[in-house]
């Protein structure tokens, strides 16, 4: 056996801030330790001590098909051999910007990058190089990545640490930054450039919009001359074949993308109308701009990920997570803690209270009610990895049969029983 995970957590912490390059990865929020993964498969992960995990971190998103699906990797394979980078175009740039275009009702031309941070970053100067406006309003509990502008009030970016800001960011850098509660209707005023939003939150726990917020938001960036833009990092091709676009039935101005796209390799991107991408260099005066962008490798993946996903991966990423949920739900309420369980589509949240969160405050009072982090321990002993974060949501994937739900239903119910044993 390679080191233990204690010893290579040591070895980190020497090299790497906290020992991580993700804080939530150090297990901060959650107390304890971090396992360091060695290898992974379908729904599975194994760490360095060899311990096999049911995961449905699955990185966060990506791993939409399970982890080291065979034709992903048989696409990066093929591409690794014809050179890893170019710093040129390359037709499967091409290829991955129409599926999108294909897929997203409203988007014409798209931008790839190389993260949802550098993507949400660029779809804001984006914006306001394209209104002449200099405001950005967000929603509290809503991540866009780490760009400077953008992290205030942050979700799980910065929530999972115990953080409301970010030190380093200067009082200039969100100044234009408004931040509103989510599931209030703000007020949108004309020296606004972009509303920015995750049509689905999923980065405070799942709270969805309420029934017609979406609809009203979109008017009221209208009567304002306001765009709208969606954040999709998580969403994106998740949802549905559209994403949240298809799946609410409201269409933005600007979009953001990532996760799914690259098939597990590190991609973003960020796409509009013909018009409002007509401002970007080199069409037009702002800039944006990636060694890595396009990366050959990232396409290939995500590719043949999108390639997976047809309607009928659709319908069983839906049934999986619906089975998930109200398995875990049922399993609670036996147990005898108290817990929300939301799913929209194939994303399932959770919350240990008795009312579904609907803002981030009401989101946050559950994350830090102190029962995420025992349950979270008790379900590692019994080999289900969850994020290490109670901000997070829950990633089931195509290679999660109805089998391994059940065993991970089991193992909710004999967590929660534990958790209750000790309060």
């Amino acid at each position: 056996m390679s080191q233990t995970n204690d010893q290579l957590f040591e070895r980190a912490k020497k090299v790497i801030p906290g020992g991580v390059n993700s804080p939530v990865r150090a297990f901060g929020s959650v107390g304890g330790r971090p396992y360091f993964a060695d290898r992974a498969e379908g729904p599975y992960l194994w760490d360095v001590e060899g311990k096999r995990y049911i995961d449905f971190v699955q990185s966060y998103g990506p791993g939409i098909g399970g982890h080291a699906h065979p034709k992903i990797i048989e696409a990066v394979r093929e591409a690794a051999l014809a050179g890893t980078t170019y710093g040129a175009p390359t037709e499967r740039e091409i290829l991955i910007a129409e599926q999108i275009v294909d897929r997203v009702p409203g988007v014409e031309m798209v931008r790839l990058t190389s993260s949802g941070t550098e993507a949400a970053m660029s779809a804001v100067r984006l914006a306001r190089g394209a209104t002449g406006r200099d405001k950005v309003l967000k929603f509290a509990g809503h991540y866009h990545g780490h760009s400077d502008a953008l992290l205030a009030a942050g979700g799980s970016g910065v929530a999972n640490q115990g953080l409301s800001g970010c030190d380093g960011v200067t009082a200039g850098a969100v100044g234009d930054t408004i931040v509103a509660p989510w599931n209030v209707m703000p007020e949108i005023t004309d020296d606004i450039a972009v509303v920015c939003v995750e049509a689905l939150p999923a980065n405070m726990g799942l709270v969805p919009p309420t029934e017609g917020f979406l609809q009203d938001l979109r008017a009221a960036c209208d009567k304002a001359g306001v765009m709208l833009l969606f954040d999709e990092v998580i969403t994106g091709f998740r949802l549905a074949r559209g994403g949240a676009t298809e799946f609410f039935g409201v269409q933005p101005d600007v979009w953001c993308f990532g996760k799914v796209i690259g098939g597990g390799l590190p991609v973003g991107a960020f796409a509009a109308s013909a018009e409002i991408m007509g401002h970007l260099a080199p069409l037009g005066g702002v800039y944006q701009a990636g060694t890595l962008s396009g990366n050959p490798l990232a396409t290939a993946a995500g590719l043949a990920t999108l390639e997976l996903l047809d309607a009928g991966a659709y319908e069983q990423l839906t049934a999986t997570a619906t089975r998930l949920a109200d398995g875990m739900a049922e399993a609670f309420d036996s147990a005898g803690l108290t817990a929300i369980v939301p799913r929209v589509g194939s994303l399932v949240g959770i919350f240990f209270t008795d009312t579904q969160p609907t803002n981030f405050d009401e989101a946050q009072a559950s994350a830090e009610n102190g029962v995420y982090p025992k349950l979270f321990h008790e379900l590692l002993d019994r080999g289900v990895a969850w994020a290490p974060g109670a901000y997070e949501v829950l990633f089931p994937s195509l290679a999660h049969t109805d089998d391994i739900i059940d065993q991970t239903i089991e193992a909710v119910g004999q967590a929660a029983a534990a958790v209750v044993a000790t309060q």
